[in-house]
């Protein structure tokens, strides 16, 4: 498995892949560990996850050089996310046992009865290399101080990230075995899913591949959740602060080099303010700095892949043909490494890539729209429902049209972002499921009911 540095193409380190003894060793040691470390008091699990913030902390410089190194990411982004994964810990770290307390419920006056939250087991997590660290410490932050252990399948062009992650654990004081990363291809995610060792899965990455996961763990009747693909829509009203849109529609659609599942796709305009919006998008766009992802200026680094320049490439020249209008880039950087140009396809049919597939890459594709009603239906009109913008100056409005968005989140006047403190997921083909907050921590836990009624004469009257 090698990692190689998509800014230069030079081959950073190649790694062994594991084999079939290591995912053996892997699930007997998850499951052993599994007993001793549920049993653990929930505050000692806290403190650990604590520690783990304290180690993201102190290493941020080497985690962030990491990530920007592996899979291309803007150095002052990926300084953010070291960040942010500190934050998700803190965050459990202090309402962990918050969230997972029993619940009272107080059906019967002469009964306890209640809802315990219970650990399930081992939990596989299948991740993504676009948010490399990020990714794995929002499931990995609240499932493991829950009770849970975890195995993490990374992608395999970022196994230095995946290593790096399981020594914060250790480091963090861990006992081995809550945490392991294994170093497999896709191809062995479907056995392991199959294996009685295994409790459930997650999944954050393609449709494809959410497909597959889904279908694996369906079969086996195992929990799984699934954050997938997402073709979000960034709707500009016919009030909206078009300055404010402009700047942050480029921000949303540039985020992580324009690599990201709820990155802004489709900016879909009021009629009256289309002109004056798309000129202002297009010169922001114009205006960011691509080059050197560890330059701290750079605002658009290369894709992490060199096959992800060429499909959105075919994307671009496919929707050109079918009759979009090219108002700025469209090919690739002419410059060492797999940089793409930051670009604007105006009006592209609804039919064309730019339109129906989702386009992974610092693309933006602009519609024009006579009306609000217009709007949605065309916010709407994608098999995709992550994550909605919506931009006017009256909140009220916003909140009403923010409704009938179908998404798992919209925000209005603000990009799209995950926050530790709220639920995640998506809808229709972006999947199913929550991370983060309450109810991501609940998850993969056994929501238990019990009843404790003191002895006495039964209940005459039968019940299920």
């Amino acid at each position: 498995m090698e990692s190689i540095n998509p800014a230069t193409g030079e081959v950073i380190e190649t790694y062994d892949d594991h084999g079939d003894e290591e995912i053996e060793a892997t699930l007997d040691r998850a499951t052993e560990t599994f007993e001793e470390w549920a049993a653990r008091p929930m505050s000692e699990r806290q403190v650990l996850l604590g520690n783990a913030a304290e180690v993201l902390r102190e290493r941020e410089d080497e985690y962030a050089e990491l990530m920007t190194r592996e899979m291309g990411k803007p150095i002052s982004q990926s300084h953010a996310e070291i960040e942010k994964c500190a934050w998700v810990c803190d965050y459990y770290a202090e309402r962990a046992g918050e969230f997972l307390a029993d619940e009272p419920i107080g059906s019967e006056p002469e009964a306890d009865t209640f809802v315990s939250y219970e650990p399930m087991g081992t939990v596989l997590a299948v991740m993504p290399w676009n948010f490399p660290f990020w990714q794995v410490f929002r499931f990995a932050a609240p499932h493991l101080t829950a009770g849970n252990v975890g195995i993490l399948k990374h992608a395999s062009n970022v196994p230095g990230c995946a290593t790096a992650i399981e020594e914060v654990f250790e480091e963090a004081g861990y006992p081995e075995g809550v945490f392991t990363s294994l170093l497999v291809g896709s191809d062995a995610i479907e056995e392991i899913i199959e294996d009685d060792r295994l409790a459930a899965v997650t999944l954050t990455g393609s449709e494809g591949a959410g497909r597959a996961v889904g279908e694996a763990a369906g079969s086996n009747i195992k929990k799984s959740v699934l954050e997938l693909g997402g073709s979000d829509p960034f709707v500009v009203l016919d009030d909206a602060d078009l300055d404010a849109a402009a700047e942050t529609g480029v921000q949303a659609r540039t985020i992580n080099s324009g690599q990201s599942c709820i990155a802004a796709k489709r900016f879909i305009v009021h009629e009256s303010v289309y002109d004056e919006f798309l000129e202002k998008f297009v010169e922001e766009m114009d205006a960011l700095k691509m080059g050197d992802p560890s330059d701290e200026e750079t605002n658009v680094g290369p894709q992490a892949r060199e096959d992800l320049v060429e499909d959105l490439q075919e994307q671009v020249e496919e929707s050109v043909e079918m009759g979009a209008q090219l108002k700025l880039g469209g090919e690739p950087a002419d410059r060492e490494g797999s940089f793409y140009e930051p670009t604007v396809l105006a009006e592209p049919p609804l039919d064309s890539p730019a339109a129906a597939e989702e386009v992974f890459g610092p693309v933006a594709a602009v519609f024009s729209v006579e009306d609000e009603d217009e709007a949605i239906e065309l916010a709407n009109d994608a098999r995709y429902g992550l994550g909605a913008s919506l931009w006017t100056d009256d909140l009220e409005r916003g909140d009403r049209l923010a409704r009938r968005v179908e998404a798992g989140c919209v925000f209005v006047n603000e990009m799209v972002k995950s926050d530790p403190r709220l639920p995640f997921g998506g809808v229709k083909n972006s999947g199913y499921g929550r991370e983060l907050s309450r109810h991501g921590i609940r998850e993969f836990v056994n929501q238990k009911t019990v009843w404790v009624q003191p002895p006495g004469e039964l209940d005459p009257v039968a019940t299920e």
